[in-house]
């Protein structure tokens, strides 16, 4: 039985570890090659070489998001080692806990190039491949914090609120060449970036969301692999928000 994504080819930028890493794992299993970009070299060459191990096709190149000659390497490596190009995850990202007055503008800079101007860069490199290709699906990674506010962390919200509202524009404007593009929006989700909560922290974190836990990085996989697959091609410009309830409240 063929997987859901068999003879199709994804590029997933943060793929080195967390929730990248279990999008790029998920892809292969359903038939996907897969391009992992990410600027941790070891971590992604072993995700790569991990699914390769187990029967999948991957490639590991090294990707800044905030460059886009960097981008326009990884696109060209898909295509050049695989023949084309259909998906692009935007996974990469970094959260900062800063409000307003302590947010230097060092900070703030580097939130928004990689959060927010990585995502535009992204696809604006893979838009023309994927042109090529006769169509493709773009997913690129929100959050939660880009519906609400937090009352700190306001470079992540900033960029988080504008890669929600990019989706749309892109989505619109590239629809009727068969390029669909949409967000993700996790929750709390159990991975490097919040392994910092501990204790009480943890415990509050956890008491916000209805479904009473963590989410972890494969139910994230899960919503993005549908995106990424053919059974969402009438699914363009939405949120598929995935957050065990928080944002009910």
């Amino acid at each position: 039985m063929a997987g859901r994504l068999e003879g199709k080819v994804a590029l997933v930028s943060g793929g080195a570890r967390g929730q990248g890493a279990a999008e790029a794992r998920t892809f292969a299993r359903e038939g996907a090659s897969v391009v992992i970009g990410d600027i941790l070299t070891a971590e992604g060459g072993q995700v790569a070489a991990d699914i390769a191990g187990n029967g999948g096709q991957a490639t590991f190149v090294e990707l800044d998001v905030t460059k886009e000659a960097d981008w326009e390497r990884a696109v060209r490596t898909a295509v050049d080692t695989y023949g084309k190009l259909n998906i692009l995850v935007n996974n990469a990202g970094i959260l900062r806990i800063e409000g307003v007055e302590d947010t230097s503008r060092e900070l703030w800079d580097t939130v928004i190039a990689i959060n927010q101007t990585g995502v535009w860069l992204g696809m604006k490199a893979a838009i023309p491949a994927m042109r090529e290709a006769g169509g493709g699906s773009i997913i690129n990674t929100s959050s939660t914090a880009g519906f609400v506010g937090f009352g700190e962390a306001i470079a992540y919200q900033a960029s988080k609120g504008a890669v929600r509202l990019m989706t749309k524009s892109a989505a619109t404007e590239y629809a009727k060449e068969g390029i669909r593009v949409n967000s993700v929006h996790p929750g709390v989700i159990g991975t490097e970036m919040v392994a910092g909560l501990q204790g009480e922290a943890r415990q509050e974190m956890i008491d916000r969301h209805p479904i009473a836990r963590i989410g972890t990085v494969d139910d994230i996989a899960a919503g993005v692999l549908y995106l990424a697959s053919d059974e969402s091609s009438w699914v363009t410009g939405t949120e598929l928000v995935i957050d065990g309830g928080y944002l009910a409240r």
